[in-house]
């Protein structure tokens, strides 16, 4: 029978010399006796080759493919066993990836890309999902100018969508600088607590929803997501913001510079910046960015920042446009000079109430009025065709219609 199977396999794996094969007790003899010596030969190929074809079968499966979790924590360390005593056997840090090993309860068994392995917690690290998902937020924003600057007030985490409850990944640094590039604004997560009284005569004695702004921000590194708006403070000096009168600066932009070699100390560089500033109240949950501009001029003789121009009482919108352009409405020789010129927007009075998006808490505006500024010396000047009037504005507080006295201002 061994014969017959030896003649009639075709398998390549017999072909060529016969293998040295030892077997325990009399059985090469007998083999030798009945089919003689080539017989034998053939026999033990085709044992070798079956053994062959069916022990490489485990070889042509493909290995399941690596899995991977990423360092959520500032800094943490692996340990060599999931218990209340354990020993440390590698530092990892936020960002890195981690080869999974195994998965076990609440824990993860990997190996760092120095081959070091060791246990850590799940809630440390997070899933190649949650990278992934953060790889693809960077590359859509990745091109996307920035609103304002900011810096960051205490390490923080960037989360993956606006909300407490939303996933992390990595985790900013305190004084780390920021590129705005949108805000959003959603109702503060409940989780944990009781759920409030839906009935009707509770609806009508409830307070408020209380609302938190989130920013999508990204980093000197590119790295992108959102994180709490409190958590941030607009890139301005110390100088600047003292004149802000209790408001939150939202945007601050620098129009020129203007040479002072008497400004004191607390102005090191000698150019001092004049900036354009957007400014609201310290409130969150505001249906538009902004409610005031103001543009802070740099008096060389008092050697102090002083308001060039305001606008206030306006629901306006980011981005401002800043940029250096000619006055096409000017006669004169300057206004053919190109000099900081900025343009906001601001809701239109007819403009349907602007509410956020409940999913997202982005905020769209409707109907909005450009308005166009130039700054000449310490003078800012409208742009804007000669007899131009302005559609009228909404305003976030109701003015007040002040009676004529009769006196005429001299």
């Amino acid at each position: 029978m061994l014969k017959d199977v030896a003649q009639n396999n075709p398998h390549p794996l017999l072909s060529g010399p016969s293998p040295v094969l030892n077997f325990p007790g009399p059985f090469p003899r007998v083999l030798s006796r009945r089919l003689g010596r080539a017989g034998m030969g053939r026999s033990l190929l085709a044992v070798v080759g079956c053994v062959a074809l069916f022990g490489g079968c485990s070889h042509l499966r493909s290995r399941p493919a690596a899995q991977y979790v990423y360092v959520t924590a500032k800094q943490t360390f692996l340990r060599d066993r999931v218990a209340a005593v354990s020993n440390r056997t590698a530092t990892v840090e936020n960002g890195e990836r981690l080869e999974v090993l195994e998965h076990g309860r609440r824990y993860f068994h990997v190996k760092t890309p120095a081959g070091e392995q060791g246990w850590i917690s799940e809630k440390q690290v997070a899933t190649q999902d949650v990278f992934d998902g953060f790889q693809a937020l960077g590359e859509a924003h990745k091109k996307e100018l920035a609103v304002a600057s900011a810096v960051v007030r205490d390490e923080v985490n960037l989360h993956l969508n606006p909300g407490r409850e939303t996933e992390t990944f990595y985790q900013l640094p305190e004084g780390a600088k920021l590129q705005l590039l949108a805000r959003a604004t959603l109702p503060r997560s409940v989780s944990g607590r009781a759920q409030p009284d839906r009935s009707a005569a509770a609806a009508s004695e409830a307070p408020p929803v209380a609302m938190e702004d989130w920013w999508l921000a990204r980093d000197a590194q590119g790295r992108t997501g959102w994180l709490l708006s409190r958590m941030i403070e607009v890139d301005a000096p110390d100088s600047l913001t003292r004149y802000a009168e209790g408001q939150r600066i939202t945007g601050a932009y620098v129009l020129t510079r203007v040479y002072d070699p008497g400004a004191g100390d607390d102005e090191p560089d000698k150019n001092i910046p004049i900036y354009l500033t957007v400014m609201g109240p310290y409130k969150a949950g505001l249906p538009y960015d902004f409610d005031q501009v103001r543009v802070f001029t740099w008096n060389t003789k008092m050697h102090r920042y002083e308001t060039g121009f305001r606008d206030k009482n306006i629901e306006g919108y980011l981005p401002v446009k800043i940029e250096m352009a000619k006055d096409p409405y000017g006669k004169s020789a300057l206004a053919q000079t190109p000099l900081p010129t900025f343009t906001y927007r601001a809701l239109a009075a007819d403009a349907p109430p602007v509410v956020p998006d409940p999913v997202t808490g982005m905020i769209t505006p409707g109907q909005t009025i450009e308005k166009t500024y130039r700054l000449e010396g310490n003078l800012v000047r409208r742009v804007a065709p000669p007899g131009s009037k302005d559609p009228p504005a909404a305003h976030p507080t109701p003015e007040e219609n002040k009676p004529a006295t009769g006196k005429k201002r001299r």
